[in-house]
């Protein structure tokens, strides 16, 4: 079969440059499972890329009868019902190393946030006002008198001790996996309690499979330290809302900068939208252009499994 009687299904945007190439050489039918194209084109399509919000599931599945292959743009595959797949015979890939950078930038920046302020200035100041400001912009701590817990210690986690490491921290990590020590950058491994304990800093990185839904909640959020710094940017279910949002409340000094949500986009009665203490953003830790390319690349296996040939990432 050539590659241009495939029909390809993308149901979420993909980045200019992977789309073009997949454009060349296939089929390609864009729009999300509720369209019109979709649903006139699901029976003969081959390959079906996805990124975060396309949940494909049996019921999906069943409008795609000749289904070979499915593309997560990304590294996570939550949103997919691998059993279901697997039942069918349709591959499933993905891209697990495209955006580890710039999530680990992200959470960088977060870090530089919460504890480094800083302001800037748009216009001269006399002496005075120029010592206000330097004496109301002071650090409590530096990164390197801190504890950094790592909960989840697979290609992001890892790569996060080892960078948290280079600036300071003590680095502690969890994880369910047997994590070698040279994977984790000689992060110190401790128990889920000891991490929640001890942590000045806990960054989360558990994915999104079912056992971990509200893996973070009371009995965990209740040891954290009065002051702790909470970052989330794995799944918004890994981290129980109802349980943060007391915390938070119990205690001002802690605080909660969370990139993602269950559900996305949060909604106006989540309870921590109104929290001072409590930070949100727009799921943004992989938006860099390089790894937003570098995921949409997935179509490259996408089109090798739908010519018969082995992929290079199946999950």
């Amino acid at each position: 079969m050539s590659s241009k009687n495939l029909i390809i299904l993308v149901s979420e945007p993909l980045a200019e440059a992977p789309m073009a190439w997949l454009k060349g050489i296939a089929q390609v039918v864009e729009g999300d499972s509720a369209s019109q194209a979709f649903a006139a084109n699901a029976p003969n399509a081959t390959g079906l890329v996805v990124r975060t919000y396309t949940k494909v599931d049996r019921a999906l599945l069943d409008r795609l009868p000749k289904l070979k292959v499915v593309g997560r743009a990304g590294v996570g595959v939550d949103n997919i019902d691998l059993d279901a797949c697997a039942a069918r015979g349709v591959v499933v890939v993905h891209t697990p190393d495209a955006n580890t950078q710039a999530v680990v930038e992200y959470v960088v920046c977060l870090l530089a946030d919460a504890l480094r302020p800083r302001v800037f200035l748009d216009h001269a100041l006399p002496l005075d006002q120029w010592e206000h400001a330097r004496s109301e912009i002071v650090a409590s701590r530096q990164m390197s008198e801190l504890t950094l817990g790592i909960l989840g210690c697979g290609r992001v986690g890892s790569r996060l001790a080892e960078v948290a490491q280079s600036i300071g921290f003590r680095v502690v990590f969890n994880d369910l996996l047997n994590v070698t020590p040279a994977k984790a950058n000689s992060a110190i491994r401790v128990d889920a309690p000891t991490l929640f304990r001890e942590s000045d800093i806990i960054s989360i990185h558990i994915d999104g499979r079912p056992s971990n839904r509200d893996f973070v909640g009371a009995p965990f959020i209740g040891l954290m330290r009065s002051d702790v710094v909470v970052i989330n940017t794995s799944r918004g279910m890994v981290l129980q809302s109802e349980a943060l949002t007391l915390f938070l409340q119990a205690n001002p000094k802690a605080r909660a900068i969370l990139d993602v949500h269950d559900p996305e986009p949060f909604t106006a009665d989540n309870p921590l939208v109104k929290l001072p203490n409590a930070f949100l953003a727009p799921h943004l830790a992989s938006r860099t252009e390089t790894a937003m390319t570098n995921m949409s690349w997935v179509v490259r296996d996408v089109i090798e499994v739908a010519m018969g040939r082995s992929p290079r990432f199946p999950v």
